[in-house]
């Protein structure tokens, strides 16, 4: 990675933040009449720009590879889609949207958040990459473009009619190699005083609660307010307010409007400064993240070698992007964990990437009944332990391995 440029400003990468060795594209699943064959493994290794404290990947597969064909389904969890009916709710209320307002989705996957401005008659258009999953969204009602966005493409819906009072992103915006065309393509189409929303990861979450599992290919960037401030203002774009959520372990929810709508809230000012006093602008808070990230693998592999030692079976739970990381990272195979259970029906019967952990349907639990369940999608503990409640009919116990091992 070092000599590659920034994807934001341009200056050339020096610095490491994490090295997780080499992995393979965390959502390239394995076919049962595949696993004989061979898998391309990269680089895993983020790195920090000197200069606008972006941390980043190297691109080493296209997004078209990545995302043409996707695996993941938004509408799977429950807890997102509560959280995308309240952000619809807000929004609404927020901007008086009605008939004759235009609401646009960046990676609007399968519909899950669109479909509840489509209820309330509120014109939406979701843009989103991956045709299977658009053809999902458009079985719900929701009219969707396939296609990667960009300033190209914002120009066409704009001529089209599709300049939007509202243009949100969630959870898109780490997966853009090409961060300035895209946010040149959100200053397009959104209207003169039109506002946008952008939900992602916190750097800032993601290093106090080691959260180093979230670092994957099909993640370009990993973001602070500090490095998404400087990126919209190059596109006369100013981030007006900043809501602190929840979801993924921690998030930011940024609103952005164009340079000459912008009313900045003291929100802004008092993050960029939280962001400060936390080392965010010091090269020397993301050097040493990589002992804490050791110390966790460590730590998990410890209590994986003790548990089988003392004869229990260890089951999965989740097959997300994270786990794919953090399963291959720490070198954890069928030897430690019999198979990852998933809700998804497009996982089920497939492969975990380079693991090769067999990915079957949550009753499999009750068959199996495992001393422990490893869930990999940390961030929804709650409602997983909640959906598999009866594990502790038989003593079963649950497993978190972020920020460090917790049984519970």
């Amino acid at each position: 990675m070092i000599g590659y440029s920034c994807r934001s400003c341009g200056a050339t990468l020096h610095t490491s933040f994490c090295d997780l060795g080499m992995s393979p594209l965390s959502n390239a699943f394995v076919a049962p009449q595949r696993l004989g064959n061979g898998e391309t493994f990269y680089p895993l290794q983020a790195f920090v720009c000197d200069s606008c404290f972006l941390v980043q990947l190297a691109e080493f597969e296209s997004p078209e590879n990545i995302f043409g064909d996707y695996l993941y389904f938004s509408s799977f969890s429950t807890s997102w889609l509560d959280h995308a009916k309240r952000y619809v709710e807000e929004m609404t209320q927020k901007l008086s949207l009605g008939g004759s307002s235009q609401v646009v989705e960046l990676a609007s996957n399968d519909g899950y958040l669109l479909q509840y401005f489509v209820a309330k008659g509120i014109p939406a258009l979701g843009i989103e990459p991956a045709a299977n999953v658009a053809e999902v969204a458009r079985a719900k009602g929701v009219p969707t473009h396939v296609d990667f966005f960009g300033a190209e493409v914002a120009r066409r819906l704009r001529d089209d009619g599709k300049a939007a009072d509202l243009l949100l992103g969630n959870n898109v915006l780490a997966h853009v190699p090409a961060l300035n065309d895209f946010v040149e393509g959100i200053a397009i189409l959104l209207k003169p005083d039109g506002r946008v929303t952008m939900e992602f990861p916190h750097l800032l979450r993601l290093i106090e609660s080691n959260q180093f599992d979230t670092i994957y290919h099909e993640h370009f960037s990993y973001l602070s307010l500090t490095a998404v401030d400087t990126l919209f203002r190059r596109h006369g774009l100013v981030v007006v307010d900043v809501d602190e959520l929840p979801t993924h372990g921690g998030s930011l929810r940024i609103h952005a409007r164009h340079a000459a709508a912008a009313e900045i809230a003291p929100s802004v000012p008092a993050l960029l400064d939280r962001e400060q006093a936390h080392g965010l602008r010091t090269i020397e808070t993301y050097t040493s993240f990589d002992r804490q990230v050791q110390a966790t693998k460590r730590a998990l592999l410890t209590f994986l070698i003790k548990a089988k030692s003392a004869g229990k079976s260890i089951v999965g739970y989740g097959a997300a992007a994270k786990g794919n990381t953090l399963l291959n990272f720490c070198g954890i195979r069928s030897d430690f964990v019999d198979y990852v259970a998933d809700r998804s029906p497009h996982k089920q019967g497939l492969y975990l990437p380079g693991t090769h952990i067999p990915v079957v349907a949550p009753e499999r639990i009750a068959e199996t009944k495992p001393d422990y369940v490893l869930i990999l999608p940390w961030n929804l503990r709650e409602e997983i332990a909640d959906q598999l409640a009866f594990v502790r009919e038989w003593g079963g116990r649950f497993v978190v391995p972020i920020p460090n091992v917790q049984v519970f």
